[in-house]
């Protein structure tokens, strides 16, 4: 796509929540943008956003049904204008027990997901101790809240080590079995065609000697029980450093796919590589418009997105100027054919 708009301006309106706007609306962003000819306007949550604009975007990380009813009825005003992303999409991420199941149907050679189980609140006939063995679970696994939003409880989650450790998880829950990973988790940022990985620090890998001399359930929060005691600062720099990136090709390769069967531009994934099978990655956690501040120099991968957008906001004015044309029946009863232009005038 084109680096810039040739002296066209692309206006993009984002509808954030207070903390987002201050995480993700940074003067580097809207310099950049700005430079490339894209606009970021902030959207009055307070009015309508029909009143508002014109935009030839819009971004969003609002969900509530009144939003919804907003976005309807500006894409009805404005049927050119590109939504990022639609709501729909985005809902498919906040429910842990199908969040993974678009990884699985990719069917991508050295690409899965944990093993993994839901058990429901509403089902008094299973008790956690059964679901771990009717699905094979092996410990230490993961409990993860079923919703993932933005609400602080979705953000708990807790190492169980053995069967007493379930005796203090309440359904509903997610259960995901712990895979060793080196240490080491790949944070993948997509934003359209666009994507950047960035290696951080995770879960050390968990022996059994671990799991013998431990409570049996254990806070995330509290989670540095098992680091190794006598790692360094700099031994963990050095353990980073050593960490294998992906091929660079097959992340692309992923984050496309996703971005296809998700219908989304803005998301990251978690991705660890399996220490017991080579060349085995696991994806075990997706977001919707995660902290992309949080990856180096993020505007040089937003900016594109945005420009890739005022490139399909085009496309689709085409695309109506070309339906535009209408048929007329002249005096003997034949179709007559005339184009428009933008503005309703006739062309032919």
């Amino acid at each position: 796509m084109s680096e810039s708009l040739a002296g066209e301006r692309f206006r993009i309106g984002y509808a954030l929540a207070p903390r987002s706007v201050s995480s993700f609306i940074q003067d580097c962003l809207l310099i950049h943008a700005k430079e490339h000819g894209v606009d970021l306007i902030p959207i009055d949550l307070d009015k309508p956003l029909v009143e508002q604009g014109p935009f030839d975007s819009v971004f969003h990380k609002l969900y509530d049904s009144e939003w919804k009813k907003q976005l309807e009825e500006f894409s009805l005003k404005n049927p050119t204008s590109i939504i990022v992303d639609p709501i729909e999409s985005i809902e498919k991420l906040h429910n842990r027990v199908s969040m993974l199941d678009v990884v699985s149907q990719l069917k991508m050679e050295n690409l899965g997901i944990p093993q993994q189980a839901f058990v429901n609140s509403n089902d008094s006939e299973l008790s956690l101790h059964d679901v771990v063995a009717r699905e094979g679970l092996k410990f230490p696994i993961i409990a993860k809240a079923m919703l993932a939003n933005a609400t602080a409880d979705a953000h708990q989650m807790y190492l169980v080590l053995n069967q007493d450790g379930l005796n203090g998880i309440k359904p509903p829950t997610v259960l995901q079995e712990f895979v060793n990973h080196g240490g080491v988790i790949f944070k993948v940022y997509v934003a359209g065609d666009h994507v950047k990985c960035v290696k951080r620090k995770s879960l050390a890998d968990i022996t059994e000697e671990k799991m013998g001399n431990s409570e049996s359930l254990i806070p995330f929060s509290m989670i540095s029980y098992f680091a190794d005691q006598e790692q360094s600062d700099e031994s963990l720099t050095k353990m980073m450093e050593a960490a294998e990136m992906p091929p660079m090709g097959f992340i692309n390769e992923v984050s496309n796919q996703l971005r296809n069967a998700m219908n989304l531009h803005l998301f990251n994934y978690d991705m660890i590589r399996d220490n017991r099978v080579e060349n085995q990655y696991l994806i075990i956690d997706i977001n919707y418009f995660p902290g992309y501040a949080k990856v180096p120099e993020y505007e040089t991968m937003l900016t594109p997105c945005f420009l890739d957008l005022a490139q399909e906001k085009r496309s689709r004015e085409t695309g109506n100027l070309e339906e535009s044309k209408t048929h007329e029946t002249d005096s003997n009863g034949q179709n007559k054919t005339h184009e428009t232009d933008s503005n309703g005038h006739n062309i032919s």
